[in-house]
């Protein structure tokens, strides 16, 4: 069984914004090639664009599941250890 995305890494997978308040995100795709608290940092067309998690939904990889940017305010270290803990 694959764990949902939340549970796992998101550094050097694919990424899509699904929804913002800002329409001009919305669709931008590319490879997460950094994560902080606040923002995620992905390659777009050999650019980096850093978006706030604050203000956007996202989906990861291939996955069916859209992630709330705002209930992951987390490092992706805490993120990770959290959810595998309370498994």
């Amino acid at each position: 069984m694959v764990s949902a995305p939340l549970n796992q890494s998101w550094i050097g997978r694919d990424m899509i914004v699904t929804s913002s308040p800002d329409a001009a995100l919305v669709g931008r795709s590319g490879l997460v090639v950094d994560e902080t608290r606040e923002t995620i940092t992905m390659l777009e067309n050999d650019r980096e664009v850093i978006l706030g998690k604050n203000s956007i939904e996202f989906k990861i990889g291939n996955s069916d599941v859209t992630i709330d940017g705002k209930l992951v305010r987390q490092r992706s270290e805490d993120r990770i250890y959290r959810n595998k803990r309370s498994e």
